[in-house]
């Protein structure tokens, strides 16, 4: 890509746009430091892209940007509740987690694709409902603090990042970019943080 087309890229990115992958980037920051400011920063991100991606067409991420709203709710109320504990503590998915995993890819898939098929004009149902599903798991693993949610998050956006500069979502494209690469370091953040708290645990 020439420097001319990555400026006029640049300057044809909408206001709306911008908002959100501002808001996308300091969420994904938050997260990877275990911040519970991740959802409120992140709910504005999710508001402003639904209006992005239905202009694009690109429904099943509209649909799930609505599961990301949700989730986000539940995840707030959730890091922010206190047992004799003390706030929810970083764990690794158990088998039961592995399978509610699963199920929401699969399910979601092929939920997700029927819906795109039947109901909207979409012109890439089979990776819009992919990237959809592999990325409910990751927030619902995010919302209950497994580990695990990084790998499934960075499967999303593997698959996100052709399909957003296909739809010419420039700027959305680059953020997916730098959400793959954050994932990457906070998963293996989230690694040493789950060491560090089952070493606490063991010493006690």
């Amino acid at each position: 890509m020439n420097l001319d087309l990555l400026l006029e890229q640049v300057r044809s990115t909408s206001l709306l746009e911008w908002i959100a992958v501002t808001f996308g980037v300091s969420e994904v920051l938050l997260a990877k430091r275990n911040k519970v400011w991740l959802y409120p920063t992140g709910i504005i991100s999710i508001c402003c892209g639904a209006i992005v991606l239905i202009q694009a067409k690109l429904y099943a991420e509209t649909i799930l940007n609505a599961y990301y709203l949700g989730m986000s709710i539940y995840g707030w109320i959730k890091w922010k509740s206190r047992n004799q504990f003390g706030t929810p503590k970083i764990t690794s998915s158990d088998s039961m987690d592995k399978v509610k995993t699963w199920g929401i890819v699969l399910i979601g898939w092929v939920v997700l694709y029927l819906f795109l098929i039947n109901f909207t004009d979409s012109d890439v149902p089979i990776i819009d409902s992919l990237v959809s599903s592999t990325a409910w798991a990751g927030m619902w693993l995010l919302a209950n603090r497994k580990v695990e949610n990084w790998i499934w998050l960075n499967i999303s956006n593997a698959i996100a990042i052709p399909l957003l500069f296909y739809k010419g979502l420039f700027m959305f494209g680059l953020l997916t970019v730098f959400l793959f690469v954050i994932a990457v370091l906070g998963y293996f953040d989230w690694r040493k943080i789950l060491k560090e708290e089952n070493n606490e645990l063991q010493s006690v």
